[in-house]
């Protein structure tokens, strides 16, 4: 790989990094080992193909294109830490990756597949990953930032949100949050 490719690479990587919280094929890794898939397994529960999965695996593609594939990853990270905290067997894992291979998307904020908390109440992390869904499926991290730096002067607490959940990392946003319900 020449140094023009490698530069075009990291710079993938890094807006991978801004708009998913981490490069996707660190992303994707974790999904294939934590849910005991292959990346053929994978792109087919996804929505993609094995190549446009590789793609975005090795930074030679940044964004996913389908909302609807974000939202399947989305889904998978959930389904990936229940299954590490005991709360989905191995067999449910496979039933719920099915349903969620068929499942067609539709809005970033639907309420059908949204995981909650005991009081059946969405937890903190689900609405912070659909709030940077939503903001992420309308504009890139840069755009986003650019849009915050804009509002600053005369709506700082909306350029605030927009760096904080529209930029930044899932686990950063849900401290933000957490920091200001006291």
């Amino acid at each position: 790989m020449d140094a023009a490719q490698q530069e075009a690479t990291a710079r993938a990587r890094e807006l991978q990094r801004n708009w998913y919280g981490e490069p996707l094929g660190a992303l994707f890794r974790k999904l294939i080992d934590d849910l005991g898939l292959n990346q053929a397994r994978l792109a087919a529960v996804l929505g993609l193909s094995a190549p446009m999965l590789s793609q975005l695996m090795s930074g030679q593609r940044a964004k996913i294109g389908n909302p609807a594939v974000v939202q399947r990853v989305q889904l998978l990270q959930e389904l990936a830490a229940q299954a590490a905290d005991g709360s989905v067997s191995a067999a449910e894992a496979t039933e719920r990756m099915d349903e969620i291979k068929k499942s067609q998307g539709g809005s970033v904020l639907s309420n059908s597949t949204q995981t909650t908390s005991g009081s059946g109440a969405p937890t903190v992390k689900r609405v912070v990953r659909e709030i940077q869904s939503l903001l992420r499926s309308v504009a890139a991290a840069g755009d986003i930032i650019d849009a915050a730096e804009s509002l600053a002067p005369t709506h700082p607490e909306l350029a605030e949100f927009l760096r904080v959940y529209g930029a930044g990392r899932t686990s950063d946003a849900v401290a933000h949050y957490q920091s200001h319900q006291n």
